[in-house]
């Protein structure tokens, strides 16, 4: 799992020039920027040429980046929506488009749903950094990255059934901090 702060660890290594690091970028955030650049242009092959362009900017605009401002991934995927709907105006005569088109193609609902799904995020990262960094990465290496118990048990050199001990305490512990 890739957090806020591993993001913007990321991108402030790009900005001076860790090329490296900005692959690790892409392959971190690449996947919701194509979704966000998909729900405007409709077009997959169309998406996927304007992602390159739209990482060509981040690349291009990595000092502008303030964390204070907006969170990295916010501040990523406002910069792929603004390209999109630069394509579809681009794209149409200027007669054949509206603005009221284009709000429809990014609708409030979409972006109603992406703050609360940020928020959740937000939410989440909040709790799990309330659990101790060893059942932090148990627990995101279990359910974010698929390891079986087994393969946490030798990680941790722990018995298979502390393990599921742990998993099940720390998911109770998240579940509380959540309010489910």
């Amino acid at each position: 799992m890739t957090t806020t702060r591993d993001l913007e660890k990321l991108l402030g290594q790009s900005i001076n020039g860790d090329m490296d690091a900005f692959e690790r970028l892409y392959h971190a955030t690449s996947a919701k920027l194509f979704g966000v650049v998909l729900r405007i242009l409709k077009n997959r092959a169309q998406s996927e040429d304007a992602l390159q362009d739209i990482y060509v900017r981040i690349w291009q605009k990595a000092g502008d980046f303030e964390p204070g401002r907006a969170s990295i991934i916010t501040w990523m995927a406002t910069i792929a929506r603004n390209r999109a709907i630069d394509i579809v105006r681009r794209q149409r005569p200027e007669s054949d488009i509206e603005d009221a088109e284009i709000e429809i193609l990014v609708s409030h609902d979409t972006v109603f749903e992406e703050v609360v799904l940020a928020d959740e995020v937000r939410q989440l990262e909040y709790c799990l950094d309330g659990l101790e960094d060893d059942r932090q990465q148990i627990v995101r290496l279990a359910y974010l990255e698929g390891w079986s118990r087994a393969e946490l048990a030798e990680r941790f050199a722990q018995p298979v059934g502390t393990i599921k001990t742990w998993l099940h305490r720390s998911l109770r512990q998240l579940k509380e901090c959540l309010g489910s």
